[in-house]
């Protein structure tokens, strides 16, 4: 290995690790396999390959092919691909495939909050949108949450609501102290609802409490109205288009923001008007993607995936709006403590948490 003085260049002080070097090689390899995959993930819950093979246990590829009506060559090498990514077992003496049963729940079952088929499909939407980054990058502008194709705002909704439904009711309002004040009667708002499933959840949970849910973004408010009537509670619960600094409405017992104040633009703003709605001894549930203070606490896998939506969704979103604090995915309770305050609210706890997220308690009084 030579070194070199030429301007500009600094001189090589060692030689390369070469077994470190083809190492990182592999697993970058690695990583273009785990890119793709997002892609074969969404087909295979789109074209009902995870339910069949949950539904009828081991399968050669024809008999995959014929039970989800689907052409062979691409039934086959799909199950390769899911072989070689170790999600699914094959076995070389029968030439039949296996979705292990703890596989199929996080691919088949919507309501365990270990499903993650709506993971891979916003994760498949925000590369396929982070072309336009390249140059918002260069000159620090945003990209809003309309921009982005569908798979984003479906891919959110169905990797969230799992979580909120095992445990929404049950565990986080109840840590927060509400959940007796809902069951009497309580007025609540739930800001940044997108489609509306921890409106319609809680509205569901709490006939006689009362909802307004809103959102910047008109389609999804489109559906979430769809999905009230649906549910049978649209008559209790109202949805508007409006930011986190217009909705109406005061006295509210309780206002939720889940899974949104970091891509707000301005969450200070956002926080003040929060406090001018909620009642005396009203309460703000702030539950955000699971973080730590620093850097440090966040190199893990959720941590990696939350650094990336952050990156390429959460940040964007922010800088397309007034303000553009841009928090982050991964702002932690110190930074959101920061946000509150200067809000004028009195005190913030950390009351819950899950592997993904971190629920907040805010009160105006300490």
């Amino acid at each position: 290995m030579t070194t070199t003085d030429q301007p500009g260049q600094q001189p090589l002080q060692e030689p390369l690790d070469e077994q470190r070097l083809m190492s990182f090689v592999f697993r970058a390899v690695d990583e273009v396999g785990a890119t793709l995959n997002a892609a074969l993930v969404v087909l295979g819950d789109k074209l009902g390959w995870y339910e069949a093979l949950a539904e009828r246990g081991p399968m050669t590829a024809e008999a995959l092919a014929d039970a989800a009506g689907t052409a062979l060559p691409y039934t086959r090498e799909w199950l390769n691909a899911q072989a070689a990514g170790s999600f699914v077992d094959y076995d070389p003496t029968t030439g039949r495939y296996t979705l292990p049963p703890e596989h199929a729940v996080a691919l088949t079952d919507a309501d365990s909050p270990a499903y993650l088929p709506g993971l891979f499909q916003i994760a498949l939407g925000t590369v396929a949108d982070s072309q336009r980054l390249v140059d918002v990058v260069r000159r620090g502008g945003g990209v809003g949450w309309p921009e982005h194709s569908g798979d984003v705002h479906e891919g959110c909704e169905r990797f969230f609501r799992p979580s909120y439904r095992a445990h929404l009711v049950d565990s986080w309002l109840p840590a927060v102290g509400v959940a007796d004040r809902l069951r009497a009667g309580a007025a609540v708002a739930d800001v940044g609802c997108g489609h509306g499933a921890s409106t319609i959840l809680m509205a569901t949970a709490f006939p006689a409490s009362r909802f307004v849910g809103s959102d910047p973004h008109a389609p999804s408010i489109d559906v979430a109205r769809r999905r009230a009537e649906e549910a049978g509670v649209a008559d209790r619960v109202r949805f508007e288009v409006t930011d986190a600094a217009g909705f109406s409405g005061t006295g509210f017992d309780l206002v939720a923001t889940f899974d949104s104040l970091h891509d707000m633009g301005d969450p200070v703003g956002a926080a003040r008007h929060v406090r001018s709605a909620l009642a005396d001894d009203g309460v703000w549930m702030v539950v955000e993607p699971m973080a730590g203070d620093r850097v440090e606490d966040n190199l893990t896998p959720v941590g990696r995936a939350y650094y990336g939506f952050s990156t390429l969704l959460c940040t964007p979103a922010s800088l397309s709006q007034e303000v553009g604090l841009a928090l982050g995915t991964q702002a932690g309770p110190a930074r959101i403590r920061a946000v509150v305050e200067q809000a004028g609210f009195g005190s913030l706890r950390s009351a819950a948490e899950t592997p993904f997220h971190r629920v907040m308690e805010v009160r105006v009084a300490v």
